[in-house]
């Protein structure tokens, strides 16, 4: 099964309107990606919850690493830098933080809030290579965008 990004944006932002509380989101948005696509391995996000540092939050999957630096790995690597990274061999990257030895294949997409800061990253796992493609990057992209930069009161 391949994702419908239509479909799933749609979804999620029936599934969300009106909800203000930021893990929620992250919660029912987790759930919808991952069983969106049989690529998507582990799905979940990863909280700025102090100074260059990231907390595991709502997934879907077996478990995942508890915290991870902003130095360290993929996830870190988005958060530090603010850039989606879509990484094709985990093997490959730099640093890379194995929190499961079954990942082949990662994306990661900073997660803005309203005024621009970076509360969070989607970090998508997959057990085959180079799953990921700009599309995904790009739709997914929107969607968290159209959840979480708008403004929640």
């Amino acid at each position: 099964m391949r994702v419908d990004y239509a479909t799933l944006s749609k979804t999620i932002a029936s599934l969300t309107e009106g909800e203000t509380d930021e893990v929620a989101l992250m919660a029912t948005m987790a759930c919808e990606i991952h069983h969106s696509d049989d690529r998507f391995d582990w799905t979940g996000f990863y909280r700025v919850t102090e100074p260059e540092v990231l907390k595991i939050g709502p997934y879907q999957g077996g478990h995942g690493c508890l915290v991870i630096p902003f130095a360290r790995g993929v996830c870190g690597a988005a958060a530090r830098t603010g850039e989606t990274q879509l990484v094709p061999d985990v093997d490959a990257f730099p640093g890379h933080i194995a929190c499961a030895s079954s990942t082949r294949s990662e994306l990661v997409i900073p997660v803005r809030n309203g005024t621009g800061d970076i509360i969070a990253v989607l970090d998508i796992d997959s057990d085959r290579p180079d799953a990921f493609t700009a599309e995904d990057a790009d739709a997914l992209t929107a969607i968290l965008d159209a959840t979480f930069a708008r403004e929640l009161v």
